[in-house]
């Protein structure tokens, strides 16, 4: 295994870092992890030398960490560092952090967390997280030594991404990044921006959720013509690790993605990703771009709808089915809308959120154009 250098500390990490909130699960229930399977990957990984762990108060409704923990009873926790995050949205005072952090280290089996990070931070929870102090908590966790580094990940845009960087001496974050996002959130700005203040990146959806390791046909034809004979999932890796950054996580969730993951990390090397490698991506990205239907940030400027419509929500449905060929999918998300009184249907055509779009969307055309598409 490959290793990079990540925080001021130099600590040795490994290049590939596993996410925990995608494991195999019994029934398609998500709340209910195959333990049998996810103890096998689990193992595998800690045996191939992935010293990484990134899981969250949150996942696989809050039994991700309980899994994690159990785990360390068979493993030298001394040789894995283990990444978790606060979740914001579910607190309203100090006290809350002190209560959540108690329970974190309970279910991890641990008496310290690695890597602490503010989970999903946008301008909304940025500016309650001020509120609520939370950078003298970090500093009392890293003084009782309960925590080792601190950090945060990320879901807006570049200038906010730039406030919360200046905001704190953080030792990390973690964006979303990917060949089609590099403007979108933090993105490539983001990574440059954080780099040059020396704060180390991880990485998260470099394959936008399985979406670009498994390309419609059309995408597929670009690798041929390049000559391209690595798979999707190999190509988006390399575009990742080929930049500056410190982590790639990856939410596997089988052993088949594992053992092409770690051969990927195993093999990173700056010749690898060629010019006809980039030429491809960059043909890739394009193409994926000329299939968007509405040029929607997810930034919420335009929310809450006075009528309950659920826009950004609309509007990534629409996007998936056009540029993924996800229709089916998409139109059973949609129907879940349906179901909760948000969907398009519901739109007065008031005008209230055209008047915030940032992006000068005309919105009701387009929930028009969601709404015969995805019903």
């Amino acid at each position: 295994m490959q290793y990079r250098l990540i925080t001021k500390d130099n600590l040795k990490v490994s290049a590939l870092g596993f996410g925990m909130m995608r494991f195999p699960v019994i029934e398609n229930d998500n709340c209910v992890i195959d333990k049998e399977r996810a103890f096998k990957m689990l193992n595998y990984l800690y045996k191939n030398e992935i010293n990484y762990y990134d899981t969250a108060y949150t996942y696989h409704c809050e039994n991700s960490e309980t899994l994690l923990g159990e785990f360390l009873n068979y493993i030298d926790r001394e040789r894995i560092y283990i990444a978790t995050k606060l979740p914001m949205w579910l607190t309203e005072n100090y006290q809350d952090y002190e209560r959540l952090f108690a329970t974190q280290l309970e279910r991890l089996n641990t008496d310290y967390i690695d890597f602490y990070l503010t989970h999903s931070l946008t301008k909304k929870s940025f500016d309650k997280m001020k509120k609520l102090d939370v950078f003298k908590f970090l500093d009392q966790l890293k003084a009782e030594k309960r925590i080792r580094y601190a950090g945060f990940s990320f879901h807006d845009e570049f200038d906010i991404f730039k406030e919360i960087i200046d905001s704190y001496d953080w030792d990390f974050c973690q964006i979303q990044l990917n060949y089609l996002d590099t403007d979108y959130q933090a993105g490539l700005k983001g990574l440059h921006y954080a780099r040059e203040k020396g704060i180390s990146v991880i990485i998260m959806e470099p394959l936008k959720g399985g979406r670009l390791a498994n390309l419609p046909d059309e995408a597929r034809d670009i690798l041929r013509k390049y000559g391209i004979k690595n798979t999707a999932a190999e190509i988006a890796q390399r575009w990742i690790y080929d930049k500056d950054i410190s982590i790639m996580l990856s939410g596997m969730s089988d052993m088949d993605q594992i053992k092409e993951n770690i051969h990927i990390a195993d093999t990173i090397s700056p010749d690898l990703f060629t010019q006809k490698s980039k030429n491809a991506t960059k043909e890739l990205k394009d193409f994926f771009d000329s299939r968007v239907k509405v040029p929607c940030t997810s930034c919420e400027y335009c929310m809450p709808c006075p009528f309950g419509v659920n826009i950004p929500g609309v509007f990534q449905r629409y996007n998936n089915a056009s540029i993924y060929d996800e229709y089916k999918e998409s139109r059973i998300s949609y129907k879940k809308l349906i179901d909760e009184d948000k969907d398009a249907s519901k739109c007065t055509e008031c005008g209230h959120c055209e008047s915030l779009c940032p992006q000068n969307i005309q919105i009701i055309d387009k929930l028009k154009e969601a709404k015969r598409v995805l019903s």
